[in-house]
């Protein structure tokens, strides 16, 4: 998710004020997760709290620092943590996998800005973190943000759903290093895509596929004029999410043309990060593109084309030393 923030860290079309804390970033870009945290670090985040109210580790001193201890880097994917992944993980080799993948199926040079990600150790941490550094933030599981100074970090840490985190954030980091712009529907669209592990990118996500084909049924009808009109975050819902995502797996997907004129149009955002609207591209190639964009939502719904790939085994993804 894209927005601009305010001194206060609220989304506006105006870039942040500098804080008067060196510790804190002003901030250019954010990409928000619209995952959500657990309890405990949605009332840590909310200030309903206080930290001294909890027993054994929610005691001690509020941890406001970034990871630090151990970092490793490959290609464009820069990890800071402080425990220790070998090189070889199978999470590591996931992303590495998933960068040729944005970039092959993309059409997009492999870039070489770095894309930092910050691994905490676990959600309270994270929690802090976010909490000291970016108060007024929802609390999300990940987050993905570009600052002034043009760094491109992911924030994040170590839970259940640290592969599906890593791979959307990390496509925002991909995308927003090789393009000089994203649109806000399309930039979410790609990430939701790619998230998706896989051997090959394109299998169905699932919950979206399901959602969507009964939307259908129910009177539901694509309308992409809508989502382009979206420029911040809080107007962008659930549904909106996975329309973004059906739009992108339909072009890339659904035949030749329509591929091309995504991939024209990406190569159009590496120059120019605002070129126009894609739905008039669409309509230009394809008059009838609503037409076939819903019928190819509605054969969603045939489990045949529900197979996926298996994700990272978890008790890999958690071999990881202190």
């Amino acid at each position: 998710m894209v927005s601009r923030l305010n001194e206060n860290l609220q989304p506006i079309n105006a870039v942040a004020e500098p804080s008067n804390n060196p510790a804190i970033l002003p901030i250019t870009f954010v990409r928000r997760s619209r995952r959500p945290m657990g309890m405990l670090a949605l009332l840590l985040l909310c200030g309903l709290v206080p930290l001294t109210g909890w027993s054994c580790a929610t005691t001690r001193q509020p941890r406001v620092a970034l990871p630090t201890r151990h970092s490793i880097r490959s290609d464009q994917l820069l990890i800071v943590s402080d425990f220790k992944l070998p090189p070889e993980h199978p999470l590591i080799e996931d992303l590495k996998t998933l960068r040729r993948q944005v970039s092959e199926r993309l059409e997009l040079p492999l870039g070489t800005k770095p894309v930092m990600v910050y691994l905490f150790t676990n959600e309270l941490e994270y929690t802090q973190y976010l909490r000291a550094t970016f108060p007024g933030y929802p609390p999300r599981r990940a987050y993905f943000i570009q600052t002034p100074g043009k760094e491109l970090a992911v924030y994040t840490w170590w839970g259940d759903r640290i592969q599906e985190d890593l791979r959307h954030e990390f496509t925002h980091g991909l995308l927003h290093a090789a393009l000089e712009g994203v649109p806000l529907w399309l930039d979410e669209g790609l990430a939701e895509y790619f998230e998706v592990a896989g051997a090959v990118p394109g299998h169905f996500n699932l919950e979206h596929a399901q959602l969507l084909a009964s939307s259908v049924q129910n009177g539901w009808r694509p309308d992409l004029d809508r989502l382009e009109a979206l420029e911040k975050v809080e107007h962008m819902h659930r549904a909106d999410y996975r329309e973004a995502w059906a739009w992108v797996h339909y072009m890339l997907h659904s035949s030749p043309e329509t591929r091309q004129v995504l991939l024209n149009y990406l190569h159009e955002l590496r120059t120019d990060p605002k070129p126009g609207p894609l739905r008039e591209l669409l309509v230009a190639e394809i008059p009838d593109v609503d037409q076939r964009m819903m019928s190819y939502v509605a054969t969603m719904n045939t489990p045949a084309m529900w197979s996926q790939a298996e994700p990272v085994h978890r008790a890999a993804m958690y071999s990881r030393e202190r």
